[in-house]
């Protein structure tokens, strides 16, 4: 009977959790995503074209040359019993429609930003509080940028004492890992204080 249960307990399905990654134009979410997915990441990446760039800020990235449209998505098993589901948001303020639609159901969210561009990232940090979804902040540490200490970086975007926030490489799997769990496990930390990591 013991082995019965075990047996069991082997193929239950593992938890999915649907976690989002937002930020402003041009942060990385497209290369977090990508760097982390183990499947190909669903991108909806256009062209920059001559009527956006009114719109698109380029100051900053001006070597970028498509933006995401819609979303992108990718998924990660952190444990065999854990799966995360990954929905880049876009970052223009035109997209932001979709930005609802895509929070549904997720269990918390990533913001992702650049100190070059950091007023960028109010807007997604305020979507998050004013809905109540647990989030973290993912300072992308692009090379060739003055490094700021994340306590700058925190009082900057007057972020609350417990929100986390963490330098990390969006191009690295295993720093994007990190930022990962450690979303994860503070909005656990929020819904069950008492909760057992999942992530441990």
């Amino acid at each position: 009977m013991v082995s019965g249960r075990s047996s069991t307990a082997r193929r239950r399905a593992p938890l999915a959790l649907k976690i989002l990654v937002a930020g402003g134009f041009g942060v990385g979410k497209t290369t977090l995503v990508g760097a982390v997915s183990e499947i190909r990441p669903l991108r909806t990446e256009e062209d920059l074209s001559e009527v956006g760039r009114p719109v698109d800020d380029t100051g900053g990235v001006e070597a970028k040359t498509t933006t995401t449209v819609a979303m992108d998505f990718g998924r990660i098993t952190l444990r065999e019993d854990l799966v995360l589901y990954l929905f880049g948001t876009p970052g223009q303020d035109r997209f932001w429609f979709l930005w609802d639609e895509l929070a549904q159901g997720s269990l918390g969210a990533v913001v992702l930003a650049d100190t070059r561009r950091l007023a960028d990232s109010f807007a997604a940090v305020d979507y998050f509080e004013r809905r109540g979804i647990p989030f973290t902040v993912a300072v992308n540490c692009f090379e060739g940028t003055e490094r700021f200490p994340a306590t700058s970086v925190r009082a900057a975007l007057d972020l609350d004492a417990g929100v986390p926030l963490l330098l990390c490489d969006a191009r690295e799997r295993e720093s994007v890992k990190t930022v990962l769990v450690t979303v994860v496990e503070h909005a656990l930390d929020l819904v069950d204080p008492g909760h057992r990591h999942a992530t441990s």
